[in-house]
């Protein structure tokens, strides 16, 4: 019986200490997509139009971003963007134009090459996905069926 019971604690063994690690921290969590830092122009834009995002480093709790959009040389998008830590979470937050305030993504998902935002609340979008590849990046705005594919290139 007694050998029966240890081979049942080495069985339960790893999964008990996997869910007994400490979390994550969000500066962690930042180190882990610093590849997201830089400008990045949008190969997948309609003809005649293009995009861009700029991140850089403000602090080691706080990026900057910028989103623009461009139709020929004239810009017909700009939204300020911002990762940081606020009451230990990673958040993702959009000042656009059309929202009368700031739009906040918790950041719920983070690896060494991704990370998913979300706002359920939020009308459109209420998920956003970021993937890199070590070239380029894949981002996704989506809520529900409908989203929007974007591909980036470094540009700097």
């Amino acid at each position: 019986m007694v050998r029966i019971a240890f081979v049942l604690g080495l069985l339960l063994l790893p999964g008990l200490s996997a869910r007994c690690q400490a979390p994550v921290s969000a500066e962690a969590q930042m180190n882990q997509i610093r590849w997201l830092l830089g400008s990045w122009a949008r190969t997948n834009a309609a003809p005649g139009k293009s995009g861009y995002e700029i991140w850089e480093n403000v602090s080691a709790t706080a990026w900057k971003g910028l989103g623009i959009s461009m139709k020929g040389t004239d810009t017909t998008f700009i939204e300020k963007l911002k990762i940081g830590v606020e009451n230990g979470k990673l958040w993702y937050i959009a000042d656009v134009p059309q929202n009368k305030g700031l739009v906040y993504f918790e950041i719920t998902s983070v690896t060494n090459d991704s990370f998913v935002c979300e706002n359920p609340r939020h009308d459109f979008p209420q998920t956003i996905a970021y993937k890199f590849d070590g070239k380029t990046i894949r981002a996704r705005v989506s809520a529900g069926d409908r989203g929007i594919d974007y591909l980036f290139v470094r540009s700097n």
